[in-house]
């Protein structure tokens, strides 16, 4: 039995639980664009050119650092879900080793060798070499 997992940006999942896993996947890449690193520059930035004479009002910085906390709980939420989603497919992955495919236009289908989770999706490697890639209508018996 072959299961491996291959991280790229982010794994994902086949069948139902794919659009889930591309909505992480493109949440994930944004909240890595705006870390907490990144705001806090852009805040510092911010303090430092402001107006002596008008400095920032109370409630907006407070709002500022709500803003931070959202972004951090983000970032960590979306890795969480990551590794979560990769666990999940690992178990499903196990479960179809060995048994029958057939693709979801029907012109491929064969015993599943091994299973390989990439950023596309999973990619079952049948015993004759082709592949395909289990998303929606795949079967399996």
């Amino acid at each position: 039995m072959d299961v491996t997992s291959t991280t790229a940006a982010g794994t994902t999942a086949a069948g139902t639980t794919a659009t889930t896993a591309a909505a992480a996947k493109a949440t994930s890449s944004v909240a890595a664009k705006l870390n907490a690193e990144t705001f806090l520059t852009l805040f510092m930035t911010q303090l430092k050119n402001q107006d002596p004479t008008k400095p920032m009002d109370g409630t907006e910085y407070v709002s500022q650092l709500a803003t931070l906390s959202q972004v951090e709980q983000a970032t960590q939420t979306n890795k969480k879900l990551d590794s979560l989603l990769t666990s999940s497919f690992l178990d499903q992955a196990d479960s179809i080793v060995g048994r029958t495919i057939s693709s979801a236009d029907g012109t491929t289908s064969g015993t599943v060798q091994s299973v390989k989770v990439t950023g596309d999706g999973a990619l079952a490697t049948l015993t004759d070499g082709r592949t395909v890639l289990l998303q929606s209508g795949v079967s399996v018996s």
